[in-house]
């Protein structure tokens, strides 16, 4: 395997400013996952204070399977930045697009979305998973990141084109 084959994934391809807060809380959960035991103990400390102990049990268990089944039948192994990093992956943004794109009721998209992650056949499955996780994540109101909206008041006075 070449190196650009061993990092794609993690072409930076955007900012955590950019996104809202279901975007980036999935990211920000995905990355400290990822980062060993203290970090997934945090991630669910942040859950049971914001949804409760109960919710927030809940919410936990379908992200971990979540992120098991990513991890035990991914396409190729996700590539995440560090935890603080500002800037996103491809990866990443995918993931935060599959569980925002759940969460709102766009099934059909977010089996699309799955099969970029995973085999086909566990595309179901962790659709089914992003919809809970995401719908958790709707219900802790989330806010975007901060300076959000000065950042893209800046930037869209500057642009001449958009895509």
């Amino acid at each position: 395997m070449t190196t650009a084959q061993e990092k794609r994934g993690g072409a930076p391809v955007g900012f955590l400013t950019e996104l809202d807060g279901i975007g980036a809380a999935s990211i920000v959960y995905l990355r400290m996952w990822h980062n060993g035991p203290d970090s997934q103990a945090d991630v669910w400390a942040d859950l049971s204070s914001s949804l409760g102990a109960d919710h927030g049990r809940k919410a936990l268990k379908a992200f971990e399977t979540l992120c098991s089944l990513c991890s035990q039948h991914g396409r190729r192994p996700l590539m995440l930045h560090a935890i603080n990093c500002k800037c996103i992956g491809s990866d990443e943004s995918c993931f935060a697009n599959f569980i925002a794109t759940a969460a709102t009721g766009e099934h059909e998209d977010a089996m699309l979305i799955a099969t970029l992650l995973v085999r086909p056949d566990i595309g179901p499955i962790i659709t089914s998973l992003a919809i809970d996780f995401g719908l958790a994540l709707m219900l802790m109101n989330l806010r975007a990141p901060k300076n959000l909206e000065d950042d893209m008041n800046n930037r869209q006075s500057h642009l001449t084109t958009l895509h």
